[in-house]
C-alpha cells in the first residue's frame, strides 16, 4: 500500500483521529455516510501499516519543562550515544541528522536537578561528544508535545490542540490510577474502557471519569503516528529559525496554520524557533522555503537539517 491507494476515507479517518484519537467509529462512519464496520477495517489495515494512536501527556500541565537537546558527536559514537538517550525514560524522542553526525532529543525535566544530572554532568563526561547546546521550549505553537514525525492531516489553516509548554494554573496532581492509564494509553490511545479497567482495577465508569478528567483539564494529548512516506512525503526536515523578537509570534503561530509543519515551537537559544517540516521531496522542501516562509516577516536566517534516522518517537514518562 503506498500513498496511491490511500482514498479519501482513509485520509478521512486519519484526519478524524488527528482531532480526536478516541472518536468513535460509528460517528466516523455517519459522517462519510458508510457502515461503521467499514471504518473498523480501514482501521486496522491502517494499523498493520504501522498507524499509532498513542495517550500522551501534556507537560506543562503536569509541572514538567520540556527542553531540545541538539548534540553534535563523532560519526562513529551517535548511534551509540543515540541509542543510550533513548533508553532513558525522560526523553520522548531522538532522531540522527545532517550525515549522522548531529543528534536531536526531547527531554521532560521536573526539576533542575534532574535537567542539570544530564546537562551537567552525564554528557559533558561522554566520550566523543563534541558540543552540546539545550533549548528550552518556551511556547509550543503546533505539535503535540512529543509528534515531532507525526504528520499533520487536518486541512490547511487549522491547527490541533497543543501543550503551550505553560501553564497559568496549577500542576495537575496524578494519582496511581492516572499513572496507570498514561501508561496504557502510551502502548494504545484507543484500549477500550474494558481493556482499560482490567489494567487499573476499577470499573469502566471510574474509568471514563479519570479519562475525562484528564482530557478536560488538558493533561492527556492523544497523538497519531503513521508512517507520512506511505502519503508520499520522504523528507522529515529540521527547519532552525532566528526571528527577531517583535515578530516571533506572529511566525510562530502561521507555522502553525501550515500542513507541511508537524511541529514548531519558541524556544531558547540562538535559533529562537524551531520546527519539524514533513515534504514529498527536496523540491518540494525548496518551494515551501520560498513561498511560504520566505515570505513570512522577521525572520533574520534559516537553517535546515534532514532527518535521517529515527531512533526514538512518541515515547514518555510521567512518573
Amino acid at each position: 500500500m503506498d500513498h496511491d491507494t490511500m482514498d479519501d476515507l482513509d485520509q478521512h479517518l486519519l484526519r478524524a483521529l488527528q482531532l480526536d484519537g478516541r472518536a468513535p467509529f460509528s460517528r466516523i462512519a455517519r459522517d462519510r455516510g458508510v457502515s461503521e464496520r467499514t471504518v473498523a477495517r480501514r482501521y486496522q489495515r491502517l494499523r498493520a501499516l504501522g498507524l499509532r494512536i498513542i495517550g500522551q501527556p501534556v507537560s506543562s500541565r503536569l509541572g514538567l519543562t520540556r527542553w531540545l537537546l541538539r548534540l553534535h558527536c563523532t560519526p562513529d559514537a551517535a548511534g551509540t550515544i543515540a541509542g543510550a538517550l533513548a533508553r532513558r525514560p525522560d526523553t520522548s524522542w531522538v532522531t540522527l541528522a545532517s550525515g549522522g553526525t548531529e543528534l536531536y532529543c526531547a527531554l521532560n525535566a521536573r526539576t533542575a536537578e534532574e535537567r542539570n544530572a544530564l546537562l551537567l554532568e552525564k554528557l559533558p563526561r561522554t566520550p566523543r561528544v563534541l558540543s552540546v547546546s539545550a533549548h528550552c521550549m518556551m511556547r509550543i505553537f503546533v505539535g503535540a508535545t512529543s509528534t515531532w514525525h507525526a504528520t499533520r492531516f487536518e486541512p490547511e489553516g487549522t491547527a490541533a490542540a497543543v501543550d503551550s509548554g505553560a501553564s497559568t494554573t496549577a500542576p495537575l496532581s496524578l494519582d496511581a490510577t492516572d499513572h496507570i492509564l498514561f501508561a496504557e494509553l502510551a502502548r494504545d490511545g484507543r484500549a477500550t474502557l474494558p481493556e482499560l479497567a482490567a489494567a487499573v482495577g476499577r470499573s469502566p465508569s471510574s474509568v471514563q471519569r479519570h479519562l475525562d478528567r484528564l482530557r478536560g483539564e488538558g493533561a492527556l494529548n492523544l497523538s497519531v503516528d503513521f508512517d507520512p512516506q506511505l502519503l508520499g512525503y520522504h523528507m522529515a526536515t529540521r527547519i532552525w529559525l532566528n526571528v527577531t523578537p517583535a515578530h516571533l509570534r506572529i511566525v510562530g503561530e502561521a507555522l502553525a496554520t501550515h500542513s507541511q509543519i508537524a511541529f514548531a515551537a519558541a524556544i531558547t537559544g540562538t535559533s529562537n524557533l524551531v520546527a519539524n517540516g514533513i515534504f514529498r521531496d527536496p523540491a518540494d522542501l525548496y518551494d515551501y522555503i520560498d513561498r511560504r516562509i520566505g515570505r513570512l516577516p522577521g525572520i533574520q536566517s534559516i537553517e535546515t537539517a534532514p532527518t535521517l534516522r529515527e531512533v526514538k518517537r512518541l515515547a514518555t514518562n510521567v512518573t
